[in-house]
């Protein structure tokens, strides 16, 4: 396993790194036991680091690591997330008051004294903008009870209102081979300005697996699902914003990326992690395989100059303008 530097914190976390948004929920059936040994064996091959959110499950990810992590509370990282329990568009959400509560609250979910990256939670850019919910982190750092602070963001636009907040750490954004926006200036502007890059759904929700047919289906409880076109919250966050059916079949016109790089999630991660300028991804999970899978793109080959050219005219010439929803 290769670390990284997120931004210029002292954390140095595994490039290959998970989200734990499936084995807390909307992702279809969840099964603790196989979510808490796939966390295991995440830990046993290097990864040390987690991200979660106080949504997931209703807290339930962040259960499942707290046991998961029980006695490593200082070699294993963990991020996790809030804004999105309460009203979002609500400014009183973002209060001090209320970003302690749920501060607190992840806290003894968590099983810890210190959160060490706690992220607003995609909130409305208005609140980014208004900049009281950032003065309210300051003061839970200052506490002691966060070590580091970012946001998750749904847009190259808010990620760089964050970036005039001096002690914004970090930003997660939906960055993948169907989403290449953010590479082009939020990216590097992040890097040079010490923040860390967390890249979140690198695998368009499974659509860069090449695993799914136009009739693939999904249970009712999983966000492939119900929030195929948005209906329940931005429509990016599932298959990159893309309608599924055009979704599998751009997936097919880039299956030749496998070449040589055991198959096409290996190789889009793979894609990612040759980005010098991102800390880490974080793949989702469910088992053992899944994790092993997406372990598995550290020592595949990288790109040529030639591979990379290709996939950003493929980018621009067959997918940008099919993708949804702000970006």
């Amino acid at each position: 396993m290769k670390y990284r530097q997120l931004g210029s914190t002292e954390l140095h976390i595994s490039e290959i790194s998970f989200g734990t948004w499936a084995i807390g929920g909307s992702w279809g059936g969840t099964d603790d036991g196989s979510a808490l040994k796939a966390l295991s064996r995440a830990m046993e091959e290097g990864v040390n680091f987690f991200d979660t959110a106080d949504v997931y499950g209703e807290g339930h990810s962040e259960e499942l690591l707290a046991k998961a992590t029980k006695g490593r509370e200082d070699e294993i990282y963990i991020a996790t997330k809030f804004c999105r329990a309460g009203d979002l568009l609500d400014p009183a959400s973002y209060s001090y008051e209320s970003v302690r509560a749920y501060c607190e609250a992840s806290l003894k979910r968590l099983g810890r004294e210190r959160i060490d990256l706690y992220q607003v939670h995609c909130p409305p850019t208005d609140i980014l903008r208004s900049g009281e919910v950032f003065g309210a982190l300051d003061r839970l750092r200052e506490e002691g009870k966060i070590r580091e602070y970012g946001v998750s963001v749904e847009t190259v636009e808010e990620g760089f209102i964050c970036l005039q907040h001096p002690n914004v750490k970090a930003l997660q954004v939906i960055y993948n081979l169907f989403r290449q926006k953010p590479e082009l200036e939020l990216i590097p502007k992040a890097f040079g300005q010490g923040v860390g890059i967390l890249v979140r759904l690198p695998l368009a929700s499974g659509l860069l697996t090449g695993k799914f047919t136009e009739k693939s289906t999904f249970a009712p409880d999983d966000h492939r699902n119900f929030n195929r076109n948005g209906e329940s919250f931005n429509v990016g966050e599932t298959f990159a914003g893309i309608a599924f059916e055009m979704g599998v079949s751009l997936s097919k016109e880039l299956s030749w990326i496998a070449e040589g790089r055991t198959n096409m999630a290996s190789a889009a991660l793979r894609y990612l992690l040759d980005n010098p300028h991102i800390t880490c991804i974080i793949p989702g999970f469910r088992n053992v395989s899944q994790v092993e899978d997406n372990l598995r793109a550290a020592n595949v080959p990288g790109y040529t100059r030639s591979e990379l050219d290709k996939i950003h005219q493929f980018y621009e010439q067959e997918v940008h303008n099919y993708i949804r929803g702000p970006y």
